[in-house]
């Protein structure tokens, strides 16, 4: 019965999303991208005083990664991927919630493992993907990777400035803007699907 019940809940799911037209689709993705772009606008003004809230950065990540979630739910091809890289944004929101650190390092750590592992995602998907989408899914993973080494590049410096100084002004706003240069190539990949789904039957 508990099969059954499963079984009828996922025809259901399947029948609904069938019915959803392609604008229908479109009109969702853009404004997960439009909202996506708005929070990094919120990350990129963090760095207003020398610390960053452990709770400030996990609901932006949480908020972030639901709404690539949803969005990716509304999409036809690599759907799995794109539900799956919002679900990593959103753990490492968790994270930041359930562990919250008043240090610079351990703050740094858990993005740095989030960029890389949206990087890999975000690859195979723009493997499974075609024309513009594939180049701005590959586009977004190729910049998380990169802000992920910038990130590793930058932390034997940071060791030593922090060290003697404390977590200054400039590598808070370095941070902050780590996560806002992300969302924000987020929120155009979106966009770009949204496009696609307007003028093509597959997305």
């Amino acid at each position: 019965m508990v099969r059954s019940a499963l079984e009828l809940g996922m025809l259901v799911a399947t029948r609904s999303y069938a019915r959803l037209s392609d604008r229908t689709r479109a009109r969702g993705i853009r404004v997960a991208g439009i909202a996506i772009i708005i929070l990094a606008a919120g990350a990129a003004l963090l760095p207003a005083g020398k610390r960053i809230s452990s709770d400030m950065i996990g609901g932006l990540l949480i908020a972030a990664g639901l709404i690539e979630a949803v969005a990716g739910s509304l999409r036809r091809e690599v759907r799995p991927f794109a539900m799956a890289a919002g679900g990593v944004t959103a753990l490492a929101g968790l994270m930041f919630l359930i562990n919250p650190e008043t240090h610079f390092f351990p703050m740094v750590t858990p993005v740095i493992g989030w960029l890389l592992i949206r990087s890999i995602i975000l690859a195979i998907a723009s493997g499974e993907s075609a024309g513009s989408v594939r180049f701005w899914t590959g586009l977004s993973g190729a910049i998380d990777f990169l802000l992920a080494v910038l990130l590793i590049a930058g932390l034997s410096i940071s060791t030593l400035v922090i060290s003697i100084f404390g977590p200054t002004a400039e590598l808070v706003a370095s941070f902050a803007w780590v996560l806002a240069a992300s969302f924000v190539v987020n929120g155009l990949l979106l966009l770009e699907v949204a496009s696609s789904a307007d003028d093509r039957a597959d997305v």
